[in-house]
This record gives structure tokens, C-alpha cells and sequence, in this order.
């Protein structure tokens, strides 16, 4: 059936920047704000624009996003006609097979796939950020210019424009100039990963990149520099609203801490729904010597202690006597009696007993010596047993470096 769009989804990341919380699963798929997981942000973005057939690219460790995306249901997305499709890298006929060996060789090695729809136009979209919005908007853009590919851009202060792919635009905001992550960046406006593509453009630029035996076959890298310097028309489309990429330990902190601020992201909002697939978990539990305070806490939860500033998953307990401050407690966390939580990100099923401390306020050290720490999927703390600030142990109770 033809689409007028459809979206590209990548999602095969490592995640390498976020160590013990992706050890054994894809970044898209790991927790985030208490009831959703990072992949919920496009796949929601996707339905919200009216866009209702959508590629997911997958490759590092799979398994548990599969498992979560399903059928695409919680996003209306399990569809006869379109809906949510999983694309692994596969072997083809009289070909040894191959990983995907970057952004662009993905979509190029589901050409076949974004042919069967016959699309005017292609979304492509990183599994990995947190963020709304309406990619219908960004399409019409790229209509109006009838452009060969339109770039999303948010501005950054100058000083972190070198960790981005900067543009360069005129006064009609056509793109005149691509750089990739520079010293001496002429412009602050970063792109944000998210790109719409007439497919016949973008379709000949991946044959090509394909072809050349020098190429990264990376988007930034290779197509938008080529497709640039080969004259076709591209534009930036400015963003104004909230945008995150969490691919590091500190930004995933913050970015849920953003969430409880209710500021530029605010997830209680009805007008750009975020959906998720839930866990089939009983009502949460406050116990009456609880105290609670400006937190977020999901079903299945069982507080009897101290929650203030965290974000609680399905799940996780607190118990009696334990505190948990400015902290983020994946599903099924336990922090037994006593037991003290602080700045700190604990994976899934981590188990924090009895009179246990883990991290500490920054006040309470040297600055170079405090950091957000963090507890791998599994890790049990013994009790007593003290974590200190900046630390990060996997599930084996080894301390991994950053």
C-alpha cells in the first residue's frame, strides 16, 4: 500500500556512554520517567503526526526491545496496512551478511523495505532522545521549500556547539554549510538528528554512498555533506521546544529530574500524549509513616519511608526508615530499612540493603569528587555498605570506570 511518509527508526545503538545501564540491553530500551522507556518518545512522536508506519532498526542486544515494542499496539500502531515493523540486519541472497556499518548503511540495507510503501517522503529518526514533536509540521516545511531534505535544528549556547553537527544557514534558512562537530563553529544551531528526505533523493545518495569504499555511510558524515555539496536544496527547521539526548549517565539524570520540574517537559500534558506498554502491576502503596514529596511514583510501587525529588518505576520499594533524595530507581529496585539513597541512578532489580548508603549530596564533598552514582541492573549493596559519590558498579559488585 502506498504511503505519502513513512519513518526510519534507529534503534540498533549500544548506548556505550551509559556502561552498566545498557550492558545488556539497546539504549531505546532503557527506563526513563518512571513508566515509559526512551523509545516511547519517537514511536508516540510518530502516532501523534499522523504517521502510522514506522521502521525500527535494530542490532545491539535487541531482545528486551523487541520484546517491548511487540506489536506496536500501546502506540496505534498494529496496523493491517503499515504499523510498526522490526528490521534486524539480515542476510541477502548470495551475500555473506553484515552488521549495519552506520546510520546510513541501515536505511540503505532496507531499501527493499521502504520500497514497498513507495513513499514521497522519509522520516529518519534517532531512538535515543527525549523530546515532542509534531514531524507533521517539519513535512510541511520540507513540502513548501520542496527540498531534498530538511534538517531539525535546535540552538545551543556557543560554547557546546562544538559536540554537535552545526549548520550554517542564510536569512531563508536554507542550509549553506555542514559542520561536523568543529572547533570554531560559525552558527550555534545543532542538528538534532531528525531528518525528512524525498525518498528519490535519498534513495540515489544511499546507492552511491553505498558504492563509494572510503565512505563511514553515516549520515552526518557522508550523506548530508554530499547531498550539500552536490547543489540539491536543504533547509533547517528550528525547534523550540524541549530536547535531550541521553546518552550519557549525567544527561539521563537530569533529564528525569527535567521531567519532575514540570518545565519545558512536562509529560502530564494531554495534547501530545506519551504512550507506553505497562507493566500489569497492582496500585502503588503509601504507607501512613511515609513521607512523599515531589516525585513520581508508579504503579506496583510500595513506599514506607522517605521519597523526595526521584523518580520511583514500577515496582521499586521503599522501606521503613529508608530515604531516597534526587534519585532515579529503575523497575523492581528494593531499598530495604534504613537504608539511604542519594543522586544516584539504580538499575533494574538493583537491591540496596539494610542500613546501606549509596552516593551523597554535593555539598557534602569536593566537587571533583561527586558525581551521580550509579548501580548497574542486579547489583546488590550489602548492608552497611557504603557507595560512594561518582561511583558505578555492574552487577557483579565490580566498579566500572567512565
Amino acid at each position: 500500500m502506498k504511503k505519502e511518509c513513512i519513518a526510519m527508526l534507529l534503534a540498533g545503538g549500544q548506548g556505550s556512554r551509559l556502561y552498566v545501564l545498557t550492558s545488556n540491553v539497546a539504549k531505546p530500551a532503557v527506563p526513563f520517567g518512571g513508566k515509559y522507556r526512551i523509545i516511547d518518545f519517537p514511536l508516540s512522536n510518530c502516532t501523534n503526526s499522523g504517521i502510522d508506519t514506522v521502521g525500527v532498526l535494530t542490532q545491539y542486544k535487541p531482545l528486551e526491545l523487541n520484546s517491548y515494542i511487540g506489536s506496536g499496539q500501546p502506540w496505534d500502531l498494529d496496523r493491517m496496512d503499515g504499523g510498526v515493523h522490526i528490521l534486524p540486519p539480515y542476510m541477502r541472497e548470495g551475500d555473506k551478511g553484515t552488521w549495519f556499518k552506520g546510520t546510513a548503511n541501515a536505511i540503505y540495507q532496507n531499501i527493499g523495505f521502504v520500497d514497498m510503501y513507495d513513499p514521497e517522503y522519509v522520516v529518519i529518526l534517532s531512538g535515543d532522545h527525549i523530546y515532542k514533536m509534531n514531524y507533521d509540521k517539519m513535512l510541511e516545511a520540507h513540502k513548501a521549500a520542496n527540498a531534498a531534505c530538511t534538517i531539525s535544528v535546535l540552538e545551543v549556547p556557543w560554547d557546546e556547539a562544538p559536540r554537535f553537527g552545526i549548520m550554517a544557514v542564510d536569512g531563508e534558512d536554507n542550509i549553506v554549510e555542514f559542520q561536523e562537530k568543529p572547533k570554531q563553529p560559525k552558527s550555534n544551531l545543532a542538528s538534532m538528528g531528525i531528518y525528512v528526505f524525498t525518498w528519490k533523493k535519498l534513495r540515489q545518495a544511499l546507492v552511491e554512498d553505498e558504492a563509494d569504499p572510503g565512505s563511514s555511510n553515516d549520515f552526518g558524515k557522508n550523506i548530508i555533506p554530499k547531498l550539500l555539496s552536490a547543489g540539491e536544496k536543504m533547509i533547517a527547521y528550528r525547534f523550540d521546544g524541549y530536547w535531550k539526548d541521553v546518552g550519557t549517565l549525567e544527561s539521563l539524570w537530569d533529564a528525569n529530574m527535567d521531567m519532575l520540574s514540570r518545565g519545558d517537559l512536562d509529560l502530564l500534558e494531554d495534547s501530545w500524549p506519551i504512550y507506553a506498554r505497562l507493566p500489569s502491576q497492582p496500585p502503588a502503596f503509601i504507607g501512613k509513616s511515609s513521607l512523599v514529596e515531589h516525585s513520581v511514583v508508579t504503579q506496583g510501587c510500595e513506599i514506607t519511608g522517605t521519597v523526595k525529588n526521584s523518580v520511583l518505576s514500577p515496582g521499586a520499594r521503599v522501606e521503613d526508615g529508608a530515604e531516597v533524595h534526587y534519585s532515579v530507581l529503575m523497575p523492581g529496585v528494593t531499598v530495604k530499612r534504613g537504608a539511604v539513597v542519594r543522586y544516584a541512578i539504580l538499575g533494574e532489580n538493583c537491591q540496596v540493603d539494610a542500613g546501606a548508603v549509596v552516593g551523597a549530596d554535593p555539598e557534602s564533598c569536593e566537587p571533583d569528587e561527586w558525581g551521580i552514582t550509579v548501580l548497574g541492573p542486579g547489583t546488590a549493596i550489602a548492608a552497611g555498605e557504603t557507595v560512594k559519590p561518582k561511583t558505578m558498579l555492574n552487577s557483579e559488585h565490580k566498579e566500572v570506570s567512565r
